[in-house]
């Protein structure tokens, strides 16, 4: 067995819910104001109900108001975007979350666009990513901000490392690629095309994969002593015997712990982070709309 770290994403997800619940508690003692974050679900995606299941439960037990919108799967754009819109008035509601993907009658940019950039805490408002982008604060997206905080977990201080990237994607890459820059990495963005990808993999001090291809980065695309934090959560044919198929990230992750000097597991690894940040963002959310500074909420 190597000697790689193996970088526990549900108990760093643990400390940030820890503080998110501080925060509210404080919030409500010094100012009487209760986050609340709303989620709106469409349709029946199995996938997307339990996660929103997820997201409701860990919301309330950080002391937060949950509620959920749940619409049938044939529900008009026009009435969705009525039902934001009414959100968007509401002063209890300080977070929106409109579960993606939609049903393919409604728009997902001009839903995303509606939702109140002060409001929009998944991060996709083109304002939200304007400024994330500019470094003039918004709201970032929860997988890249979770991907940060746990690289940090390895290594405080990432200043001046050589981040590679593996994936391009709105939801992960790009913004990912901002945040890495504002601490101070140096950042390569690569992707399925990039020629000779081993080779820009192999130079990255913090390799992140987030491209949607099962075990796509193998062990000798990693540099000795990188730390590797993967994105990608795939499911693989189930072999004889197997009732369903193994989760698997975009990292061959046998081959890369020999390799790195530490690396996030598929699962529990980047996955229980993105729903801890969403709970992050809804408090800095309920902060900005009542004038108060955003806090920084880390591991």
């Amino acid at each position: 067995m190597s000697g790689a770290q193996i970088i526990d994403g549900k108990q760093v997800a643990q400390q940030v819910r820890g503080r998110v619940a501080e925060e509210v508690a404080a919030l409500k003692r010094d100012h009487g104001v209760t986050p609340g974050l709303t989620v709106v679900l469409v349709g029946e995606n199995p996938a997307s109900q339990v996660y929103v299941r997820n997201k409701s439960r860990q919301t309330e037990a950080a002391g937060m108001v949950s509620t959920m919108h749940k619409l049938p799967a044939e529900t008009s754009e026009a009435d969705l975007l009525a039902l934001v819109a009414d959100l968007n008035e509401d002063p209890s509601v300080h977070g929106i979350l409109v579960q993606l993907p939609l049903p393919e009658q409604i728009d997902e940019t001009r839903v995303i666009e509606a939702i109140s950039p002060a409001k929009d805490v998944d991060g996709f408002h083109p304002e939200n990513v304007g400024r994330v982008a500019t470094g003039a604060g918004g709201i970032a997206p929860c997988t890249p901000l979770g991907c940060v905080i746990l690289a940090k977990t390895v290594q405080p201080d990432l200043t001046g490392m050589e981040a590679v990237i593996v994936g391009r994607s709105n939801i992960v890459g790009k913004p990912l690629a901002q945040l890495l820059l504002k601490e101070n990495c140096t950042v390569t963005i690569a992707h399925s095309r990039t020629r000779d990808l081993p080779e820009v993999t192999r130079r990255a001090d913090l390799l992140l994969a987030a491209v949607g291809r099962a075990e796509m980065v193998r062990g000798d695309w990693v540099k000795p002593g990188a730390t590797v934090i993967d994105v990608g959560i795939n499911r693989l044919e189930p072999q004889p015997g197997e009732e369903k198929g193994r989760l698997v990230g975009d990292v061959a992750f046998e081959e890369a712990r020999e390799v790195a000097s530490a690396i996030t597991p598929v699962p529990g690894g980047v996955g229980p982070m993105t729903i801890a940040c969403l709970l992050a963002n809804t408090v800095n959310a309920a902060r900005a709309i009542n004038g108060l500074e955003p806090v920084a909420i880390g591991a």
